[in-house]
């Protein structure tokens, strides 16, 4: 007894030491929110100064939040301090809410001041800023000249569908550039005005713009490259397409083969002739499709030769025998439903649901194999259902315990007669799978 009023001291005594540490750190927590209130309070009122009120919002209303929860930790604090006696659950439970919104206030200034951060940074740059863009839109005009050069070149290689994703590509570069200029200049005006927000939104577009028109720019450089590199695999396509024509003619004649061979034959003889000018994109991807069609109609045509489809005799008979075998194993589980186990009845489930979905894969040849194997299954799942029902059946049963002498129930003639039902079953089943496999 004295053990235990021993143990109960020091586990009250170790609850007490976490109690006033958690009091001490509630203390702690709700001084430091408080001075980081108004330290922030000093930091946006600078930044106002500096920024204006539109930039410096976000902190301001998270400063707003901060000080209403607040009020919060210190009413709780000062119910732990009144002349009402207090719980230890009361007073770990406030102390714990003191913590959690001192906690919740130190981040939510940690993150809006880090983001002011960032603006007043990026105001203080600004003019660093201005003037990279401005020799940035200097060195992107000074491209225009080769742009257009480039693209009145190309023209009189390639057909206009082929030129239509760079056509205009140095004139809208142009204007983007021009728009960039100009945003540099209402930028500088707005914060010369103290209208730093309009000053940063004009700042940003100005540099997007120029982002933009060096990107239009590189992909008129880009398109020769990308249109020489089209026709060298067109040309590989073209010799491709001629020789998978020619293995055609050695393949099962199926309709889908021969539909395929006149489609590859008209897009080769849609090909514009050598030196004219052509759209190697549109004419590569044409090409390719029908290419790629002929090729899978060819070896869909051997895979079918090397694999005759299925009957529909067949794979009804074989839908027959997964019934027959469904049905036998439907009845022995039902009979014994006391005596079953989960493994049984798993088999038997999911034997039953795969036997819903397999006629709506009959009518359809493409289908057909689906269903045959979908059959098959079932009745693979549904004799090893039986199989294992009978197991659980067997040891289930009573052993020769001395009343009759053998069988357990009235003698071994019932237990023996149990056996030989199932195994003639079993037997059944088996020459089933035999006859089945030869007519299939």
């Amino acid at each position: 007894m004295a053990g235990f009023w021993g143990k109960r001291k020091r586990e009250q005594e170790a609850q007490d030491a976490q109690d006033a540490d958690l009091a001490r750190r509630a203390q702690q927590a709700l001084v430091a929110a408080d001075e980081r209130i108004r330290t922030t309070t000093d930091e946006l009122a600078f930044a106002q100064a500096e920024l204006g009120d539109v930039l410096t919002s976000d902190l301001k209303a998270a400063l707003d939040a901060v000080r209403t929860h607040l009020q919060e930790a210190f009413h709780l604090h000062q119910l732990n301090h009144d002349e009402i006696p207090d719980t230890a659950e009361e007073l770990r439970t406030r102390n714990a809410r003191i913590i959690q919104l001192c906690d919740w206030a130190e981040d939510l200034l940690d993150e809006k001041t880090s983001a002011l951060a960032e603006t007043v940074a990026k105001v203080r740059r600004a003019p660093e800023i201005i003037a990279q863009l401005r020799t940035e839109a200097e060195a992107l005009s000074a491209r225009l000249p080769q742009a257009r050069a480039t693209i009145e070149r190309l023209s009189t290689r390639y057909a206009e569908s082929a030129m239509h994703r760079i056509a205009s590509s140095a004139d809208e570069a142009a204007q983007l550039i021009s728009f960039a200029t100009h945003g540099a200049d209402v930028s500088e005006r707005r914060r010369a005005a103290k209208q730093n927000a309009e000053a940063n939104l004009a700042l940003e577009t100005a540099t997007e713009a120029t982002r933009r028109a060096s990107a239009m720019l590189d992909a008129v450089e880009d398109f020769e490259i990308e249109a020489l590199r089209a026709e060298s695999t067109l040309a590989d396509v073209v010799a491709d397409s001629r020789g998978d024509i020619v293995a055609a003619r050695n393949a099962p004649q199926t309709p889908e083969v021969q539909a395929a061979t006149v489609k590859l034959e008209a897009a080769l003889s849609a090909l514009a002739p050598t030196g004219s000018i052509n759209d190697p994109f549109t004419e590569l991807s044409s090409l390719r499709g029908a290419n790629t069609a002929l090729d899978d109609a060819i070896a869909k045509a051997r895979y079918r030769l090397e694999n005759p489809l299925p009957s529909l005799q067949q794979v009804q008979h074989a839908l027959d025998d997964a019934d027959r075998q469904l049905g036998v194993a439907r009845g022995l589980i039902a009979g014994h439903r006391g005596w079953i186990g989960a493994d049984a009845r798993t088999r038997l489930a999911e034997a039953e649901r795969l036997r819903v979905d397999v006629p709506a894969l009959l009518p359809a040849e493409d289908t057909r194999e689906e269903a045959l194997a979908g059959a098959r299954r079932v009745a693979q799942l549904a004799s090893e259902a039986l199989q294992l029902a009978q197991r659980d059946i067997d040891s289930s049963r009573p052993r020769d315990d001395g009343w009759g002498g053998g069988g357990g129930w009235g003698g071994g003639r019932r237990g023996g007669g149990g056996g030989d039902i199932v195994q003639g079953v079993l037997g059944g089943l088996v020459i089933g799978s035999i006859l089945d496999g030869i007519f299939d």
